[in-house]
């Protein structure tokens, strides 16, 4: 069973963009500054989703009230006429909470950290569009486990949390006893999360392993990286003797719906192509003879090349071939 699901790729699953959107608060405006004013301090300076932090500044225009803003980014995915072209971040800002300076100057907050992609956010002071000061503060992250133990096929789920969004930030992965299992994807779920793989190998102890990488290539070498202070996990189970836990059937794990679809008639063919039962023509550099042929399937592309190589001492030659549909 350990080989079997080595040799396959698990799709890593995205959840829980709702929630971490909720606890943002409301959107609030991407304020520019016009010169900083004063000076601001958060206690502490990093720590994991929800933890507790002070906020003090001093040198503001006095009885003043402000915005406590928290600056993130909402991710997606760039597709575009069937074609992928990477991850895309906009930049965004939530209210924390509105705050007001003393006849001196000088204020103190406390906020809550919300669920949201890890490493560096700008806790800003703004009033409108105006910024005034910024501190910075760093999310941690976290990977949870469970069950920490069960026979060969128990199902696993792993949660993490904190998950980054720039380079070097935002590609982890999950490796079951050093092999390559999956690609963790949070680039629309603001840094978070969950999913389950099935436990594998005999009756002991197995390590679970989360850690950055690139194109299937997971960077152990992180002390001599760029990013030297990214983290590496690695998470015991532990294979219990017993009967092995089977999967559900495949009719209970196939996809019952889908998330959305275009209206009708959004979706349409640009060129009309032949019906099926229509003629069309194939000719190569291997053969010059014109084939008449009939298609019997549904109408394809209007062009399509295919490359042939030859296997054989009477075929050493690189064949094209070009397939065209009948006019």
């Amino acid at each position: 069973m350990g080989a079997a699901m080595r040799g396959v790729l698990v799709l890593v699953a995205l959840l829980m963009p709702a929630a971490a959107a909720a606890q943002r608060g409301r959107e609030a405006p991407l304020a520019t500054p016009q010169g900083y004013v004063g000076r601001m301090a958060v206690s502490p300076e990093h720590g994991p989703p929800w933890t507790p932090v002070t906020v003090t500044a001093e040198g503001l225009p006095a009885d003043s009230e402000f915005q406590l803003v928290w600056r993130t980014v909402k991710g997606s995915w760039k597709v575009a006429q069937g074609e992928y072209h990477g991850r895309e971040y906009a930049p965004a800002a939530f209210e924390l909470a509105m705050v007001r300076s003393d006849a001196a100057g000088k204020l103190a907050a406390t906020f809550t950290v919300p669920e949201d992609f890890g490493f560096l956010h700008d806790v800003v002071l703004q009033k409108g569009e105006r910024l005034f000061i910024q501190a910075a503060f760093s999310v941690d992250m976290s990977v949870t486990l469970s069950p920490t133990s069960g026979p060969a096929g128990a199902p696993i789920t792993l949660e993490v949390k904190g998950i980054g969004w720039r380079p070097l930030e935002n590609s982890w992965m999950l490796l079951y006893d050093n092999h390559f299992t999956g690609w963790i994807s949070a680039v629309t779920t603001a840094g978070a999360a969950r999913f389950t793989i099935p436990a594998s190998g005999g009756p002991g102890v197995h390590v679970l392993e989360i850690l950055h990488g690139e194109f299937t290539f997971p960077y152990r070498n992180m002390q001599q990286s760029p990013e030297s202070n990214r983290p590496h996990f690695a998470l015991n189970f532990t294979v219990t003797p017993g009967a092995p836990v089977q999967p559900r059937p495949a009719s209970e794990q196939m996809q019952q719906g889908v998330r959305g679809l275009p209206k009708p008639g959004v979706l349409a063919v640009a060129r009309p192509l032949p019906a099926s039962g229509s003629r069309w023509q194939s000719a190569g550099l291997a053969s010059r003879r014109a084939k008449a042929m009939r298609s019997n399937g549904p109408p394809s592309l209007a062009t399509v090349s295919a490359a042939m190589a030859g296997t054989s001492h009477q075929d050493r030659s690189r064949r094209r071939w070009r397939i065209r549909l009948g006019v």
